[in-house]
């Protein structure tokens, strides 16, 4: 593979520890701002949002810059932003912070894609996209539990000190690394990349999307709470189980690309109905210890499994004039899924019946995705002429 898929790998890991990090912190944050738990599970849930309207508005904004300035720009308000959340004083601040560092994630991870799947020949346009996205599972294999220890020994702002870092470092290697024949695209008419958006396989792709990350997010958002009160781990021991929770997130992330590369829509319902069985039974495995670490291994592998194919079926929908916009639409729609799944999770916690119901209340949601991906391959079969 071309080294410059792995300076974009870059930029998604720290990307990726920001988005992420927060999960580890929820309990210190709590503390030291004085809100509850629930209210700081909010902090991902905003996140989202910003990357769910950030995305579709910064994709048009940088259309017709050079796709690695527009990475670069991007990379520089992440920086400022996690800067900006180090030195918060109070929980208002914080979260607008969190949303301005939001609005570098879906275009990065947008244009990132496209620039991925140019690097490479057309059969292995998926395992692009998913070496891509190895940065953020390697965000949450190394630099979530990090981040979590980090805070728990220097308090919740050194962990955005030590993010604002590592993106001042990922803006050095794109600037080196990413070759300036990217540079060389010319946008299709705006008109053009709407019109994809009124196609409904697009529009099936991105629920999918939606769809298949809400469960994800439900019961990831709130582990912290879920390993220490449900299992019985210690704070301290939050850490080490994330380790082993992104080891499957790289574990599924490159599974599901190698399997899309060999047939997309046998890895989309495949991945999807692996993620729906694993949720289910964490339900009950959440409540030992050894039952916990092996469910967390396979939810992270399960979830990110998912992730290059259902990020190549909206791109193979879209077509090429609409690619740029679909793809950001797409990460912005993984987004929304995670607001979605942060609230559920909240809702079950305070409104609901309480924490341990979260896993198998959130397997519902990405069985409704496998749901509309059978409906969407049916529609697409029937659509097909047939062969006389």
């Amino acid at each position: 593979m071309p080294i410059a898929l792995y300076a974009l790998t870059v930029g998604a890991f720290g990307i990726g520890v920001t988005e992420f990090i927060i999960m580890g912190l929820l309990l210190q944050v709590s503390a030291d701002l004085g809100v509850s738990i629930p209210t700081a599970g909010l902090l991902m849930t905003g996140y989202a949002l910003g990357v769910f309207v950030g995305a579709p508005i910064l994709t048009l904004l940088t259309r017709r810059l050079p796709r690695k300035t527009t990475l670069l720009v991007l990379m520089a308000i992440f920086t400022v932003g996690n800067a900006l959340a180090a030195i918060a004083p109070t929980y208002g601040i914080l979260m607008a912070a969190r949303l301005v560092t939001a609005l570098a994630h879906g275009t990065f991870f947008g244009v990132g894609s496209l620039v991925a799947v140019s690097l490479v020949a057309p059969e292995r346009k998926a395992s692009a996209i998913s070496i891509m996205f190895t940065g953020l599972t390697i965000a949450t294999l190394l630099g979530v539990p990090f981040g979590a220890w980090l805070g728990l020994a220097f308090g919740w702002r050194m962990a955005f000190w030590a993010v604002a870092g590592v993106g001042a470092l990922a803006f050095v290697v794109l600037a080196a690394l990413v070759p300036a024949a990217q540079d060389k695209v010319e946008p299709a008419p705006l008109r053009e990349e709407f019109a994809v958006l009124a196609r409904p396989q697009v529009q099936l792709g991105l629920l999918m999307t939606v769809l298949g990350f809400g469960g994800v997010f439900a019961v990831f958002t709130y582990i912290q709470p879920i390993l220490t009160e449900l299992a019985g781990f210690s704070k301290a021991a939050v850490s080490p189980i994330l380790l082993v929770f992104g080891a499957g997130l790289v574990g599924g992330n490159l599974v599901g690309g190698r399997w899309a590369d060999k047939g997309l829509n046998a890895a989309l319902v495949g991945t999807l109905a692996a993620l729906t069985l694993v949720m289910a039974g964490s339900a009950l495995a959440f409540h030992s210890q050894v039952g916990a670490v092996i469910a967390a291994f396979l939810l992270g592998a399960a979830a990110f499994a998912t992730v290059a194919p259902l990020q190549m079926r909206v791109l193979s929908q879209a077509g090429g004039a609409g690619q740029g916009l679909a793809s950001s639409l797409n990460i912005a729609a993984f987004n929304l899924g995670n607001a979605f799944g942060a609230w559920l999770g909240g809702a079950v916690i305070a409104h609901g019946p309480g924490l341990s119901a979260i896993p198998l209340v959130a397997a519902a949601v990405p069985l409704s995705a496998l749901a509309l991906a059978g409906f969407s391959l049916a529609l697409e079969r029937r659509a097909q002429p047939s062969i006389a």
